[in-house]
């Protein structure tokens, strides 16, 4: 899968093709797995940002999406600690923020990334620096998950 079609699925709200990314990355292994979460909590978080409205006894999609991306943090977390050794990560307080004040960071090949949330996660303190780009997150998601995809391609022709 090439970067174009990564990006279209991102920026899309075709299910079944975000669904059909999430079992090839979750066919990798450990870094897949952490892939396929920072790709969903990047996507739900983009969403919450311009949803509006809502669902009678569920309340609003921008809630939810906020769900989806806390829920999404949270297994990043599990997986960056568990599965992903060859990547720098962590949290880091950023006081400037009084209620979603801490924030993950994840070194990618690509770039940093970063999440801001309501509470800290388990895993180490992040030791550098926000990078200071804004809005390239979910470019460097999806150049990394191109990568990742290129990455086993060539092995898979090697075999």
């Amino acid at each position: 899968m090439i970067l174009a079609e990564i990006m279209c699925v991102y920026a899309g709200s075709d299910g079944e093709a975000t669904k059909a990314i999430y079992a090839q990355l979750d066919a990798m292994g450990p870094m897949g797995h952490v892939a396929t979460n920072l790709f969903r909590a990047h996507k739900a978080s983009a969403r919450a940002k311009v949803y509006r409205g809502g669902l009678r006894g569920r309340g609003s999609f921008k809630r939810m999406a906020y769900e989806r991306k806390q829920w999404a943090l949270d297994n990043l977390d599990v997986c960056l600690r568990e599965k992903a050794h060859d990547l720098v990560w962590g949290w880091k307080r950023d006081r400037k923020e009084p209620v979603h004040c801490w924030v993950l960071y994840v070194e990618l090949p690509t770039g940093q990334v970063s999440f801001h949330t309501e509470y800290r996660g388990h895993g180490p303190d992040f030791a550098g620096e926000w990078d200071g780009v804004v809005d390239q997150g979910s470019t460097r998601v999806c150049q990394w998950i191109a990568l990742l995809f290129a990455a086993g391609a060539t092995a898979d022709m090697l075999a």
